[in-house]
């Protein structure tokens, strides 16, 4: 019994929390994935990070951000083998679908420079509440180094719409598009 109801606890703060990290608990009506696959993207994220951490202790910075099964590497690594290698590594992880790997090889991001990302990261969502042209809950917003990639299954109409938006907020250097294409 008590197994059972730590599994149901485990259940609801898991859909609580995507619940926060998607805008509220009417987020998941206008939601373009299954509820397994953004688990499955939750999952992907963690085992990602988990990985890397365990063999890349020192001297990188990535994040593993993860939309419909397609996962997005930024950050900073040493060298060209380390970028790669962990390509390979969050490629081997099921059921990832395709991998953009953009990471950088350059000296790790200060402190400074990522938490200037998160408010970028934040200004362009906070922009795309007042846009008619999309659903903001389709579109995952994620900055590094002044570079907004934007990742989601959209129609064109949709990714040229936020991609205007992402490219017109201050701080913002450049846009990359990830998207899965409906149409």
């Amino acid at each position: 019994m008590r197994n059972l109801w730590i599994v149901a606890m485990l259940v609801l703060v898991g859909a609580l929390s995507g619940c926060a990290q998607n805008g509220g608990a009417l987020a998941g009506v206008n939601e373009r994935r299954t509820a397994g696959t953004v688990l499955d993207d939750q999952n992907i994220e963690e085992k990602g990070m988990q990985r890397i951490g365990e063999k890349y202790k020192a001297n990188v910075k990535v994040s593993v951000t993860c939309f419909n099964r397609y996962a997005l590497i930024t950050g900073q690594v040493a060298n060209e083998a380390a970028k790669m290698d962990i390509e390979r590594i969050v490629g081997s992880i099921p059921p990832v679908k395709g991998i953009a790997n953009e990471l950088q090889v350059a000296g790790v991001s200060s402190s400074g420079a990522r938490s200037s990302d998160s408010g970028v990261s934040s200004d362009v969502r906070n922009r795309f509440l007042s846009s008619k042209a999309f659903n903001r809950d389709h579109i995952k917003v994620f900055a590094e180094n002044g570079v907004v990639y934007l990742m989601g299954i959209v129609n064109h109409a949709e990714a040229d719409a936020a991609s205007d938006i992402a490219s017109t907020t201050n701080g913002v250097q450049k846009v990359v598009r990830v998207f899965e294409y409906m149409d």
